[in-house]
């Protein structure tokens, strides 16, 4: 699956920093606006412990992870929604994107200019927030005068009912607030909202860049910026670029984690923000486990059994016949997946099955 998370934030907050930690990609990091003018994008592992496990009992010729596309986007400056700076290929950019990553500076650099002269999270967000509505507003009053013309005359009531919660959005973005907090039943959302592909609609998270003493309790900087999204739908990361710059630079895994030992940290801010990114686009894992290959495979949350074999390819989709499902608990307990058969841990499931995280799958098919 092709889903792709972007890595948005002002002029030298630290995006291209972190998105090379990120991709070991060679963006360009630079103390200047603008060093990234084409997007960039890193096809990022995401890490699963329970691959390893795997390996440990299959011994297979090769391990696949899964992966998630991360696309470092050129920095916004006010009056983007105009077309100032980069702004039309800025805001192109974010629409072609599933989720937002929001790096926010929180450091204090004299050496690392600022494009807004000081250090202030909270307007730097609030900068990008506008530009975005401001975009959506443009798209949401194409969308009113669409549905007005629909609605004339009373003849067509899902477009007079579609008319009335666009301009129920419409007002919601003129207060300066996201379409995704705008409260509407999933049914008409679909319906009525999603077919904009509104840019603030996008899930969020909030990378608060921190210096190296920050980067686990925080400080004053990302104190404002958590108490600013309180009332968001969206998780909040303390990374420090700097530090996963050298984590990146690191050959071997026993240095990086005697690295993140010494700073006190558990894991790196990179393996947090990908789970975390991860999770915010809904997505799921399963597993396919042979000698051949023990492989993860990404799914939405939700797919049924059909679906998932349509990720292997849309052959396995079409010809669907069944699929053998194993527990990820009950192969780690049983360690292979004959005895897991022998001891009634194998479940045979049809076309409604809906696939849980960490299933371990083999799917029966006709062509």
């Amino acid at each position: 699956m092709a889903l792709q998370a972007g890595i948005v934030g002002l002029p030298n907050v630290g995006k291209s920093t972190l998105f090379n930690a990120l991709s070991n990609a060679k963006a360009q990091a630079a103390n200047f606006p603008f060093c990234t003018i084409e997007p960039n994008v890193g096809v990022i592992t995401v890490p699963d412990q329970r691959l390893f496990e795997l390996e440990k009992l299959v011994k297979p010729n090769r391990v696949v992870p899964t992966t998630v596309e991360i696309v470092d986007i050129a920095g916004l400056v006010k009056g983007a929604s105009k077309g100032e700076g980069l702004g039309n290929q800025f805001l192109g950019n974010i629409r072609a994107t599933d989720a937002i990553i929001h790096v926010v500076r929180c450091f204090e650099d004299d050496n690392v200019i600022h494009v807004d002269g000081n250090v202030n999270p909270v307007r730097d967000k609030e900068i990008i927030d506008t530009e975005l509505q401001l975009k959506d507003l443009d798209t949401v009053e194409k969308n009113i005068s669409k549905l007005e013309k629909q609605s004339k005359g009373g003849g067509d009531k899902e477009a007079a009912r579609g008319l009335e919660i666009v301009k129920q959005l419409k007002d919601h973005l003129e207060q300066g607030k996201n379409a995704r907090s705008f409260d509407i039943i999933d049914e008409e959302k679909e319906k009525f909202i999603d077919t904009m592909f509104l840019l603030t609609s996008k899930p969020v998270i909030y990378v608060c860049n921190v210096d190296e003493k920050s980067v686990i309790s925080g400080n004053q900087h990302t104190q404002a910026l958590l108490d600013a999204v309180e009332n968001e739908k969206a998780e909040v990361l303390l990374i420090s670029a700097a530090i996963e710059s050298e984590i990146a630079a690191m050959d071997s895994y026993e240095d990086r984690q005697l690295f993140l030992e010494d700073m006190g940290l558990h894991e790196s801010g990179v393996a947090r923000l990908i789970t975390a990114t991860y999770k915010l686009l809904n997505l799921a894992t399963y597993f396919t486990a042979g000698v051949q290959e023990v492989r993860a495979w990404t799914i939405t949350k939700g797919d049924t059994a059909p679906q998932a074999a349509g990720v292997i390819h849309t052959d396995f989709e079409k010809g669907f016949i069944r699929a053998e499902v194993i527990k990820y608990e009950d192969f780690i307990k049983y360690k292979s997946e004959a005895a897991c058969r022998e001891n009634g841990k194998l479940s045979v499931q049809g076309k409604a099955y809906v696939v849980e995280d960490g299933d371990i799958m083999h799917f029966l098919f006709n062509v």
